[in-house]
């Protein structure tokens, strides 16, 4: 019997129950990074190293680990051989959720119970390969198989969102997400280049174009934003000064960059709060640590790590700033150091406000803690400081088409965990109620807080 069976992460009778109830409930992917293009085209993966492998630098960084050579990872080999590196690798992923990943893709989409290993490689190749050749597993039926009822994409303000316009009839909804990082970011090297193709001139004209840029989003169905962020910056000053300096192409101090970066922040929310929208914060990477890989490979290639630095302080200012002069919008706290994970907690408790439940979320656990431990410990630390039931539940922040397994991962550690809080004494079986948090975690709380 495959060990991807029935009871999978299920520890309990109660948590086996509790599955039952939400593993037919459509998908909300609120946020992901999946390509419009790629789903307006109707596109046909190649084989199965386009598949799973294509752009994934999870796979990639443990594929180094395990000693493989840069060319059978992003480097110009035959794509056999790559997936055949990547599959002799796999053998040795005990603890890491790439293996519980992949062999649920591999159930869910294919049928295939054996476990991928260099001696199944080839089995496992062309069996993935004869599915590919079908119709059915076009990227827009990826989607549908999977049961998804909405997908919010991560857009730049200067996408034209065509794509989303020619996805205007599909059954799935596909919305984009407003990601404005590399305005915000202005002591970066893209700052320069971005304001000069858009044409930007002074403070003014920034704002002007950035609140036209939100309305536009608005009229493709946007209810979302995204802001990831190194660190949480908070400082007061005047920010049309600093830009400016910077478009004079002097030389900013970083107090002076995070007066503009507080500043920009303060104007996206103004305006999502004025749409409804939900404003997400991702904070604490450290990115490109490898200058080497960088120079080589570029950005999002598996050179990035867990960041230690202090956010509570500026957290508080920057939400209390807004809240102030009552323009908070809806925001979704994500931590990638587990370390914050009670600061995350208990911020969210100050600035909860009616008549929407769980007004400031705190977002599942994040990239390298998307596994059950990971999320295990935001889901214990939301339980303890506030308030799990109104938690709006999973996302994939995937650019792959057959990650949507990972929400059935998530549902079924979420219902391990509270089954075994029931059957440990912790709370009636009261399986009315419990239907109601588990349900909602999975799927209606997002469709509800979203407006979906």
């Amino acid at each position: 019997m495959s060990f991807i069976n029935d009871n999978f992460m299920l520890k309990t009778k109660t948590a086996k129950k509790l599955y039952a109830a939400v593993k037919d409930l459509p998908i909300i992917d609120y946020h992901c990074h999946l390509s419009p293009k790629m789903i307006a085209e109707d596109y046909r993966f190649r084989n199965a190293y386009d598949l799973f492998l294509g752009g994934d630098h999870y796979k990639w960084r443990q594929m180094r680990t395990n000693g493989i050579d840069e060319e059978y990872i992003t480097g110009g080999a035959d794509e056999y051989e790559k997936f055949r590196a990547f599959a002799r690798t796999m053998p040795y992923l005990i603890g890491n959720p790439l293996y519980h990943w992949t062999h649920l893709e591999l159930k869910r989409y294919f049928g295939i119970d054996e476990p991928l290993s260099e001696k199944s490689c080839e089995m496992i190749w062309n069996k993935v390969n004869e599915c590919l050749a079908k119709p059915e597993y076009s990227a827009q039926n990826l989607i549908k198989r999977s049961n998804v009822e909405v997908i919010c994409t991560t857009d730049d303000p200067i996408d034209t969102l065509e794509y989303h316009a020619q996805l205007k009839n599909f059954s799935t909804k596909v919305l984009p997400t407003f990601r404005p990082d590399k305005l915000v970011e202005i002591g970066k090297d893209t700052f320069l280049p971005y304001v000069e193709a858009v044409g930007i001139k002074d403070y003014d004209k920034l704002v002007e174009w950035l609140r036209g840029r939100i309305e536009y989003f608005n009229s493709f169905g946007c209810r979302l934003s995204d802001h990831g962020l190194d660190y949480i910056p908070y400082a007061k000053g005047d920010a049309r000064a600093v830009l400016e300096k910077r478009l004079a192409g002097e030389t900013i101090t970083k107090e002076e960059a995070d007066v503009f970066k507080t500043a920009m922040i303060t104007v996206c929310a103004e305006e999502y709060a004025k749409f409804g929208w939900t404003m997400q914060i991702h904070v604490g990477a450290i990115r490109n640590n490898n200058t080497r890989m960088y120079e080589k490979l570029g950005p999002d290639t598996g050179f990035d790590s867990i960041n230690d630095l202090c956010v509570a302080e500026n957290l508080s200012a920057l939400l209390n700033s807004l809240e102030y002069r009552d323009v908070l919008p809806k925001t979704i706290l994500y931590t990638l150091n587990p370390k914050d994970n009670y600061v995350l907690g208990t911020m969210l408790g100050n600035f909860q406000k009616a008549p929407t439940a769980g007004k400031i979320q705190f977002g599942s656990g994040w990239w390298f803690n998307d596994q059950r431990d990971g999320m295990v410990s935001q889901m214990r630390a939301l339980g303890n400081l506030g308030m799990l039931s109104r938690f709006v539940g999973m996302l994939t922040d995937s650019r792959s088409f057959v990650s949507y397994p990972r929400h059935e991962y998530f549902r079924r550690i979420m219902c391990n965990l509270i089954g075994s809080w029931v059957e440990d004494g912790e709370y009636p079986a009261d399986f009315d109620m419990l239907n109601e948090i588990v349900r909602g975690i999975a799927y209606y709380n997002a469709k509800n807080y979203f407006n979906f």
